[in-house]
């Protein structure tokens, strides 16, 4: 007879901003997360439905399975489940639906905002092994991706072909968590998010049905064709279905790339010079923000370097005379913002090296003080409330006496800080959320958006109804009861659980 996990060991009740999850790093309460529909009986049918080497209720399994990167806790589901194939992810779909399972999708854990943690228990659809590259079809810049491919796998797999996938996260996140949370990255400001290089979906719903978002077999650039169902699942966070399959928009690897380094003596010089940059409409591929915090961060971190001032990372693409001509525009605008000269790295592995400082700031942020953890804002505003955005968060960060570091894709008027607080300190909890709650109003108030590219999870829904108003909330209550109206599809993300 198949049995229970007798290591289910229980997980300890945590509060944050008004929603209940579950933690292992609390000792106010005990409550075993076992969802009451998760009996033997599932299990075994689970089991039986995709073959029980593809099912897991050990604990260090549905531990792991239930963080991500972020500072939220461990919220670890009944059971974890690794499909191989669409057909599989609808029959644990199908079964979940009769059984009334929650089911949450999970790609490769990279996420911030908790929208991996079983809040509710269930069912974690973890879709490590999808993994295969089913077509590059170059000579129409496209290709069908399997949603647990990773960027850097397709991106090696793509070299040859003299063609990329654009979108950098920083880290190697899935497709479909990147679709999931609708990311960007470090390029975004030259070739889009992910809602512009998304042609088409496929996507198992949760009575275990497919829907093609654009139809299926269908990858044209433009369409007219009803309402836009890829867009509304690219950010939907798991709520709306399991993305299976993704039709990805491919560009032509650049004639040339060169990347640089400029410093500044303040940070208001250095955004000012990223508003001139947009305002003259020269077309950077990455223009990326760190403070003199982040800057002493990660070169102590990474063992680079660079000089510990405010400073800007810069790319360009395109052919050598265009390249050319986009840096010496841009050095103008810098000088006359009082940034130093440019350092410049055309070679590939230095390139590498130039952006390690960047890539790596999260954990070397966290690597400050042991124990302690890091709170992110993701916030995003019209490029002419930038300079002011930016300059009333450094102040608020510098009057708070906490450790925080600045960094951001500024192109886009997108910008993050990373406050370091110690998890056991009450006062300290409350002083970095209170900041958290400070800077992302602020935001909100000049006409922005409380995330740019993490998504809402559990952290930002409080956020998500000061942002679209009433009315847009009950239009997203009234798709997501269309599609999911059991509430299985990672319940109690992005919109708060009806009282």
């Amino acid at each position: 007879m198949l049995r229970w996990n007798s290591c289910f060991k229980p997980l300890y009740l945590k509060s944050f901003k008004g929603y209940t999850f579950y933690s292992t790093n609390n000792t106010d309460g005990i409550k075993n997360t076992r969802h009451r529909n998760v009996t033997d009986a599932f299990v075994k049918k689970l089991c039986s439905s995709i073959g029980q080497q593809n099912v897991s209720t050990l604990l260090a399994v549905r531990e792991q399975c239930g963080m991500d990167e972020g500072y939220h806790g461990i919220s670890p589901s009944d059971v974890v489940v690794f499909p191989q194939s669409q057909d599989q992810i609808c029959e644990i779909a199908k079964l979940c639906s009769s059984y009334s399972v929650p089911m949450i999708p999970r790609g490769t854990g990279t996420g911030l905002e908790f929208g991996v943690g079983a809040i509710l228990g269930g069912l974690c659809i973890d879709l490590r092994n999808m993994t295969s590259i089913l077509e590059v079809n170059e000579e129409d810049f496209d290709c069908i991706v399997q949603s647990g491919v990773t960027r850097k796998s397709l991106g090696s797999h793509l070299r040859s072909t003299g063609l990329m996938f654009p979108i950098d996260p920083g880290a190697d996140a899935s497709i479909g968590g990147m679709v999931s949370t609708s990311a960007s990255g470090t390029n975004a400001v030259r070739y889009g998010t992910m809602k512009e290089n998304v042609l088409n979906l496929e996507v198992v719903l949760a009575d275990g049905r497919i829907l093609h978002t654009a139809g299926p077999t269908r990858r044209t650039r433009k369409s007219a064709a009803g309402y836009n169902l890829t867009e509304l699942f690219v950010g939907s966070e798991g709520t709306l279905g399991i993305i299976s399959k993704v039709t990805l928009r491919l560009h032509a690897m650049p004639q040339m790339m060169i990347s640089a380094i400029c410093s500044f003596p303040t940070i208001q010089n250095a955004v000012q010079s990223v508003v001139n940059v947009l305002q003259c409409s020269i077309p950077v591929a990455r223009i990326e923000l760190m403070d003199e915090v982040s800057m002493a961060i990660s070169c102590l971190y990474s063992s680079l370097d660079y000089p510990l001032t405010p400073s800007l990372f810069l790319e360009f693409h395109g052919s050598e005379e265009s390249v050319k001509n986009q840096a010496k525009e841009v050095e103008e605008i810098t000088k006359m913002n009082k940034g130093s000269s440019f350092l410049w790295s055309s070679n590939a592995e230095e390139r590498t090296k130039l952006w390690k400082a960047r890539h790596e700031i999260f954990y070397a942020v966290l690597a400050q003080k042991s124990g302690y953890k890091v709170v992110t804002t993701d916030v995003c505003v019209p490029i002419s409330q930038l300079t002011k955005m930016v300059v009333k968060t450094k102040e608020d960060i510098m009057n708070s006496g906490l450790l925080g570091a600045i960094v951001g894709h500024v192109g886009d008027g997108n910008f993050h800080t990373l406050l370091l607080y110690d998890p056991q300190n009450k006062e300290e909890i409350d002083m970095v959320h209170t900041l958290e709650n400070k800077i992302t109003r602020r935001a909100l108030l000049l006409h922005g958006t409380c995330t740019g590219e993490h998504g809402i999870g559990v952290g930002k829904m409080s956020f998500l109804e000061e942002e679209i108003g009433q009315v847009g909330i009950q239009v997203m209550r009234s798709l997501k009861q269309a599609l999911d109206p059991h509430n299985l599809m990672n319940p109690g993300k992005v919109l708060k659980p009806l009282v």
